[in-house]
């Protein structure tokens, strides 16, 4: 009986140390998606890729299945590449910025 309660209690601590290294990863890639669509020259890209942004963290916040969260992870880490590209490009085609943003 000891040895099951101790079985359990540092299976417990995995999980909870694993769940404690999946939200580091998800904040971490959180803010480089939000500092990279901050680099959005046009005015409705940035906010678009911004609201965009934290719609899909605030949905995903009760995801549980671990499966699951780490294909989010992933389809996240491939948009960060996508918005990287997407704000490279937008910089070198500036035009001239919306009265709203001045």
């Amino acid at each position: 009986m000891v040895c099951f309660v101790s079985s359990l209690r540092r299976r417990r601590t995995i999980i909870h140390m694993s769940s404690a290294a999946h939200r580091m990863k998800v904040l971490s890639l959180y803010k480089q998606l939000l500092r990279e669509s901050q680099k959005f020259s046009s005015y409705n890209f940035r906010n678009y890729a911004l609201r965009r942004i934290r719609d899909a963290f605030r949905e995903g916040k009760a995801l549980t299945d671990s499966t699951k969260i780490q294909s989010e992870v992933d389809y996240a880490s491939k948009n960060l590449d996508i918005i990287k590209r997407q704000a490279l490009i937008s910089q070198m085609f500036r035009a001239d910025k919306l009265v709203i943003e001045k």
